[in-house]
């Protein structure tokens, strides 16, 4: 990473009753150039003055927050706007968590652990998901919508499209699209 970039800020609080001061006059003590500021909950994605800063980062610069629960709301969150700084040649600081430092090997490399940690988590998600899928499946359990037509209407229907009316006419009368008959019709 190029060291010629400038340290810059990030303060959030979650409502708008609270005060960014003690954020900002932490980050300009260490040297913040620029301070990006917002207030508004973590747990929203719409992030904007964060959504800006991101933007403005160039190669060398650092991203430098007080406290990374200020910046991420997850762990994943943390990794994908690490990830975004990684490929912008941009570095992430935290003051009150000194690990959390990616202009410093040590910091990668704790960050790195993090993905690693993150990627086999959501392994073991998706592995216990799809077991108990096919636990609930072998007991008879129906995954998706609820089929727009019972077997006694498609019973009905085919008896009635033999006897000689259309399919649309059919469709009309059961009260769905004619792809929905033929699809129940095929099964």
């Amino acid at each position: 990473m190029q060291n010629a970039g400038q340290l810059i800020g990030y303060a959030r609080v979650s409502t708008q009753g609270q005060d960014l001061e003690q954020q900002r006059l932490a980050l300009v003590q260490n040297g913040c150039q620029r301070i990006f500021e917002e207030k508004i909950s973590g747990a929203k994605r719409d992030r904007p003055e964060l959504g800006r800063l991101l933007d403005h980062l160039r190669p060398g610069d650092v991203l430098t927050v007080t406290r990374l629960d200020r910046l991420a709301r997850s762990t994943t969150d943390l990794l994908h706007i690490a990830e975004r700084l990684k490929a912008i040649d941009a570095g992430l600081r935290s003051l009150a968590e000194p690990w959390a430092d990616t202009t410093s090997p040590a910091g990668r490399m704790i960050l790195t652990i993090f993905a690693g940690i993150a990627d086999f988590e959501r392994a073991l998600i998706s592995e216990r998901t799809s077991a108990g899928r096919a636990a609930a499946k072998a007991k008879g359990v129906r995954f998706g919508p609820k089929p727009a037509l019972t077997s006694d209407q498609v019973t009905h229907a085919k008896r009635m499209i033999e006897e000689g009316q259309s399919v649309s006419e059919v469709a009309w009368l059961l009260g769905v699209h004619r792809a929905t008959l033929y699809r129940a019709l095929s099964q």
